[in-house]
């Protein structure tokens, strides 16, 4: 049997070697030394004001915004002149023009809005503006913003509602006077376009609903959007995985519509989908401002699944090539008649 001929001593001696070896190494870990700051919290009272006033208007000193109307007036004079009486030099932003918040100030006398905004176009146009007339007229240089704001205007929204009504009760009528394939009536056996029209729905309902329930959440992701889903709160990240949803089904459907269909027929099926897509939009978004959205959207999921089902789902074989068909007839892959 071997015999182990490590000395007692000569083990301690080792273990103390490395001992003293990991104790150096703490010791003698990376440090920089340098001037002592102040806490990251200890801030003037300008900065804090600046970090309130952030918190709840989402926006402060050097935000970007861009100019949505036809002009807006931006004075010269500091609010407190203009408030004292002295008739104010006045310059113009024009529409498109991009502006940056280069200061706020609170002027508590003032009567129409106590908080002012000064904007700059360039060094030579820069001026002051009231906070509530500058966020009428503009919008945050982004361009997910600026679609928000183009679909939020209600009016926008009620004229779409009567407009594409009326061209889809036209078009629909139309196309089913001649026999054209359509989601929902005469569709074809794919699921893509029943599911991206229940995703526009569904996607109406989240922004109406975040609308109602949370304005300030939903306008702190106007001033600051993103199309992560992961790094905004749940509500609005549901909304825009919807939004996501419906991108990948739009593909999907294009792709799952050519293999079915081709021509005319697919052209035709195309603007059906669009339109009734459009009708969704307009509808739910709409009704679920007034709470009607929400069993109406339980209601269009059990009629879109039904209605696929009655539509799509093939019945027959073609006793010839194996073609699934609807009906029996005319296989209109190899034309043999199935009787």
């Amino acid at each position: 049997m071997p015999q182990n001929n490590t000395h007692p001593s000569t083990l301690l001696r080792k273990l103390s070697s490395f001992a003293l070896l990991a104790l150096l190494l703490l010791l003698t870990s990376c440090y920089q030394s340098g001037a002592l700051t102040p806490d990251a919290w200890n801030l003037t009272d300008r900065e804090k004001d600046s970090i309130s006033f952030y918190t709840t208007h989402h926006y402060t000193q050097n935000f970007n915004f861009i100019v949505r109307v036809d002009s807006m007036h931006i004075v010269m004079q500091h609010p407190q002149e203009v408030c004292s009486g002295i008739m104010p030099d006045t310059l113009m932003v024009r529409r498109g023009d991009r502006i940056v918040v280069a200061d706020i100030f609170t002027q508590p006398s003032d009567s129409v809005d106590s908080i002012w905004i000064r904007v700059a176009r360039d060094q030579a146009t820069m001026g002051w503006v009231h906070e509530r007339e500058m966020l009428k007229k503009v919008s945050p240089d982004d361009p997910i913003s600026q679609f928000i704001d183009f679909f939020s205007d209600t009016h926008l929204l009620i004229a779409l509602a009567i407009l594409v009504g009326v061209a889809a009760f036209f078009i629909f009528r139309r196309l089913m006077r001649l026999g054209a394939r359509m989601v929902h009536f005469n569709d074809i056996p794919s699921v893509y376009p029943t599911l991206l029209c229940l995703a526009v729905a569904a996607a109406a309902v989240f922004y109406s609903t975040i609308q109602i329930s949370n304005p300030e959440s939903w306008r702190h992701y106007y001033y600051h959007p993103t199309l992560n889903p992961f790094s905004v709160p749940l509500h609005i990240g549901l909304f825009l995985a919807s939004v996501w949803a419906i991108v990948i089904l739009a593909v999907a459907t294009i792709d799952d519509v050519r293999r079915h269909i081709s021509g005319g027929s697919a052209l035709f099926y195309y603007v059906a989908l669009a339109g009734m897509c459009a009708v969704d939009y307009v509808v739910f978004s709409v009704s679920t401002l007034y709470y009607i959205g929400y069993p109406l959207l339980v209601a269009y999921v059990w009629f879109g699944f039904w209605q696929y089902y009655r539509h799509a789902r093939m019945h027959y074989i073609c006793g010839n090539c194996g073609t699934p068909l609807q009906q029996k007839g005319k296989c209109p892959k190899c034309g043999a008649i199935n009787e």
